[in-house]
């Protein structure tokens, strides 16, 4: 039996609470909170909200970025029986007002800097500022008695990043997210570890592994944001053992090299990447930089959380480039067309994990087969030994001149090249071929690649097809709202380029 009912109460409250549970940096000020203020500030908004007469199930959200008062109000929001909604902060002001007016919510918390992305007329609370709208003026302290849950009852909605059309909000229940929680914590011991957090709360990445270090009475150094030159020195300042980031995060932070080479990084024990692909040579660099630290690339989905793969079960070391083999208590099975045992195909998986739907959204099919499997929309390879490789999206992949290609593909292949850093590979329109790609690159420090020589060089090492037909260097790659490149930005900044290139 669970020893957790509610989602919001992950606390252990039968361990010392005086105990740092997170330590809050910007580089500058730091401010640290223990167990028992953590549970306080959590109980005190449950009897807030109950006071305020909100009704079991409604929706509050959370527009604000990372600090130890955001996650006492999510784990609040959730232990009074209502529906906690964090809402990605870095969307435009109208989406924001489309997300607050979809959820329902009721109550919005925010911080200073988010105040004027509020929409006129919704109560707010403010984190980090004195008044009457203040977070510290709203609590209610004393003692609460944690709502239980129904089976199946909604403990959040997360809204997908909508970078293809309106945001989608995934309702997760508190049943689903405390197995993701009991599975991750499972025979391993975290108290002793300190987690560095700087992926915003609002994604799956960051919220997960503060629930998980949370449970395991570990210690969170939690960013308001990343900044790369912050993080590195958060890792030597509180000797920080468990590193948790995108690969564009890792890659920022790799270009940092003066700044790593003067800090010590030895305390490092484990890296978790996850969210999007993580290239060999990013893998190798990392390697260089942290030794002895295990990196671990995981995968996960909003819709289906953290819990897919893991370990082999004979022992048999994970590739580099693979994501592991299936964890023991999550189906999978990969689908080409009508065969659903392919060692090439998209990626379907089933588990207690899975989403109950998106919210009030019937124009948008279902992604759950009758046989209870949520198709990714992710496309895998396994291998002999059962490991399994992420090739690309199903809908970042494009087709020219009849070949699919997947970026990903060309992205690592670019990537193997002595003067690339980093690659993207996008699609553009082609009379011809249909589509066609093009390249974006960020050298290697002190290298200045020729595109040229990129072009022959992805001719010599990949099917033709797949060759770039146009290189260019840039020193960044633009990034989404969850630290994901941002490959619809990249499309525009080609189509630009190339009608400067045309008109030149």
């Amino acid at each position: 039996m669970s020893r957790f009912r509610n989602l919001g109460d992950l606390i252990p409250c039968d361990r010392d609470l005086s105990k740092t549970a997170i330590i809050e940096y910007d580089g500058d000020r730091e401010r640290a909170f223990s167990y028992a203020e953590i549970d306080a500030m959590a109980k005190g908004v449950a009897r807030a909200l109950t006071a305020r007469g909100l009704k079991r199930g409604e929706r509050v959200a959370i527009l604000a970025a990372n600090s130890a008062e955001y996650v006492a109000a999510y784990f609040g929001i959730m232990r009074g029986g209502f529906v906690a909604v964090p809402v990605n902060f870095k969307f435009p002001p109208a989406t924001i007002g489309l997300i607050l007016r979809d959820c329902g919510a009721r109550l919005v918390f925010c911080d200073p800097a988010r105040r004027q992305s509020c929409p006129p007329g919704l109560p707010m609370v403010v984190f980090e500022s004195d008044g009457a709208r203040s977070f510290k003026v709203f609590l209610n302290p004393g003692e609460f008695e944690t709502v239980v849950p129904d089976p199946n009852e909604p403990a959040m909605f997360l809204y997908t990043s909508g970078s293809t059309g309106i945001p989608k909000g995934v309702v997760l229940s508190h049943a689903s997210h405390i197995w993701v929680v009991e599975r991750r914590l499972k025979g391993q011991d975290v108290s002793s570890q300190r987690f560095l957090i700087a992926a915003p709360l609002y994604h799956m990445n960051a919220l997960a592994l503060t629930k998980l270090a949370v449970a395991g009475y570990a210690a969170v150094v939690m960013l308001p944001q990343f900044v790369a030159s912050t993080y590195i020195k958060a890792i030597e300042r509180f000797r920080c053992t468990w590193l948790t980031a995108v690969p564009p995060m890792i890659a920022m932070i790799l270009r940092e090299q003066d700044r790593l080479r003067q800090t010590d990084l030895s305390s490092v024990q484990f890296v978790r990447m996850g969210s999007a692909p993580v290239s060999a040579k990013l893998a190798a660099d990392l390697h260089r930089m942290l030794p002895e630290a295990k990196v671990t690339n995981a995968y996960g989905t909003t819709e289906a959380g953290p819990v897919v793969f893991g370990p082999h079960p004979q022992g048999l070391p994970q590739p580099e480039n693979s994501v592991g083999y299936p964890h023991p208590d999550v189906q999978v099975r990969l689908v080409d067309g009508d065969n659903r045992d392919a060692d090439d195909g998209e990626l379907e998986m089933k588990s207690p994990a899975i989403m109950l739907g998106y919210h009030n959204r019937p124009d948008v099919k279902t992604p759950i087969t009758e046989d209870g499997f949520y198709r990714t929309g992710d496309v895998f390879r396994r291998d002999k030994d059962g490991f399994y490789y992420f090739a690309g999206r199903t809908d970042d992949m494009f087709v020219s001149g009849g070949e699919n290609i997947f970026p990903t593909d060309v992205e690592r292949m670019l990537e193997k090249h002595p003067d690339v850093a980093q690659a993207a590979v996008v699609p553009v329109d082609d009379d011809i071929k249909g589509q066609k790609p093009v390249a974006f690159i960020i050298a290697k420090e002190g290298h200045k690649p020729d595109p040229d020589e990129i072009k022959q060089f992805a001719l010599a090492n990949a099917p033709a097809y797949q060759h770039p037909r146009f290189v260019w260097t840039v020193h960044h790659l633009p990034l989404a709202s969850t630290n994901k490149i941002d490959r619809g930005e990249l499309r525009r900044m080609a189509v630009e380029r190339l009608k400067k290139s045309q008109n030149a």
